[in-house]
């Protein structure tokens, strides 16, 4: 039961950060959104190195190494999570915060989308009843929007493939993260140098608070990854699906109370769509884990999941 309580305190702990990026992103400016993920690839790493380096986790570069099919996917992992992070810090900062929460509400139906695109999983009804209705809201979305809510559709698919890769490579997340960023670190660096060249650079030229609030984003990042782990090691999957609603509904009440974002009736309705499918799919993950553990009895900490599932959708890492 401690080990419970503690998996959700870790849980919630890494959610609520994911949740509160809104705020963190405009302390960065007048630095723009490229600036300001180059110094987010750069200061991750060295803080993903340093705690790796005190766990003494380094066996596992030499196997990545060895397979050149895992290293593709790891550069693949790193492109597509570093077109997720740059238009989440370009949106927030442009005034979009309640879009990029639509982008990871609909993160687990894309999940399932490519479940059956890609890796051909066969569904259950409820599952696309809630697709369809993610289809709906889309729809009722793009009227209340008067275009494609392309913001979130973007960081919706980013991730979604990123989860997909990330099934694929199968790595821890520190580890993952430490070889996704190694990838990120040397065109990012070139990016800041050539930047700094031309005189174009914020991190030199607003004082100390500033510099150090964008060398801060590297520990933001890995933080609540940290923290994550320590959660997924102690909770079911199923709990965690539950978890993972925590950081958007955090991002959309920042967006509606903090930011002032306005919403349309049709945006409203849209809204109310996505969230009418995720309880269904919250509701039929969970029935699901249910008869799962009575037909087969397996350990709390990591009862199987349908990889279809909202459950075993990867953590939100905007």
């Amino acid at each position: 039961m401690g080990e419970n309580r503690a998996g959700l305190v870790y849980g919630f702990a890494a959610y609520g950060l994911w949740g509160l990026f809104p705020l963190y992103w405009p302390l960065l400016e007048p630095a723009g959104a490229g600036e300001i993920l180059a110094h987010r690839m750069v200061w991750s790493l060295v803080v993903v190195a340093v705690i790796l380096l005190a766990l003494r986790r380094w066996a596992w570069i030499a196997d990545v190494v060895r397979e050149p099919r895992r290293l593709a996917l790891l550069a693949l992992a790193a492109t597509v999570v570093s077109v997720n992070w740059g238009m989440y810090i370009w949106a927030v900062n442009a005034g979009h915060v309640v879009e990029t929460s639509l982008g990871y509400f609909i993160n687990p139906l894309v999940t399932i989308a490519l479940a059956v695109l890609v890796l051909h999983e066969r569904l259950r009804r409820v599952q696309w009843a809630a697709v369809g209705i993610g289809a709906v809201a889309v729809a009722v979305l793009a009227v209340g929007y008067g275009r494609l809510p392309w913001i979130a559709l973007t960081l919706a698919l980013s991730f979604g493939t990123y989860g997909l890769v990330k099934k694929k490579v199968a790595m821890g997340g520190l580890e993952s993260l430490a070889a996704e960023t190694s990838v990120q670190f040397l065109p990012a660096l070139a990016f800041l140098l050539v930047l700094g060249s031309r005189g174009d650079s914020t991190f030199t030229h607003h004082g100390p608070g500033h510099a150090g609030l964008l060398a801060l984003s590297g520990l933001v990042t890995a933080v609540p990854l940290v923290c994550f782990g320590m959660s997924a090691n102690r909770l079911p999957l199923s709990t965690l699906g539950l978890l993972q609603y925590l950081a958007p509904v955090f991002q959309f009440l920042i967006g509606i109370l903090h930011f002032h974002e306005t919403m349309s009736t049709e945006q409203w309705i849209g809204f109310l769509l996505v969230w009418s499918a995720l309880v269904l799919l919250t509701a039929d993950a969970v029935r699901n884990a249910r008869r799962t553990r009575a037909a087969a009895p397996l350990p709390a900490t990591a009862p199987a999941a349908d990889a279809a599932d909202p459950a075993a959708a990867p953590a939100g890492t905007p």
